[in-house]
């Protein structure tokens, strides 16, 4: 099974000057948890998630009005191809320890697979989307006692 046979084909995206606030607007009013940064040619060159929201930006007490997304975004996140089988999809999470995933074609963005995706479509294996969450939530064992 490839990527585009599970990933969601409508995708709203934000510029680098959006500001927090209007990002954050746009995903409550999409019901989403992330949105591609993307230029003006589409080209993904950011990511932001609700968390970052919390975690760079009101943990940081800094200003949702005034502040740019560019400023809290994760810059050049894992991107995937429509046309990559699934288990590589699945791995790139699971190595990179990520929920989404943009899918880009020629350097523009076309969608985005998460892992909601994976556990809601009935042709992926619910044994691989559960490894998949299980390495992406694996913590670091070095700090275990």
């Amino acid at each position: 099974m490839k990527v585009k046979d599970c990933m969601c084909n409508e995708v709203c995206c934000a510029t680098p000057n959006s500001t927090v606030q209007e990002c954050a607007t746009l995903m409550s009013n999409k019901h989403v948890g992330c949105i591609p940064v993307c230029d003006e040619n589409q080209t993904v060159v950011g990511l932001v998630t609700d968390r970052d929201i919390i975690l760079r930006c009101v943990a940081c007490n800094k200003d949702a009005k005034n502040t740019p997304i560019s400023d809290i975004m994760t810059c050049t996140p894992c991107c995937c191809t429509s046309d990559a089988d699934i288990s590589e999809a699945e791995n790139l999470m699971s190595q990179n320890q990520i929920k989404r995933l943009p899918i880009i074609e020629n350097n523009r963005i076309v969608g985005i697979l998460t892992l909601g995706d994976l556990s809601s479509s009935e042709q992926v294996d619910n044994q691989d989307v559960g490894n998949t969450l299980n390495n992406i939530c694996k913590c670091d064992d070095k700090n275990a006692e």
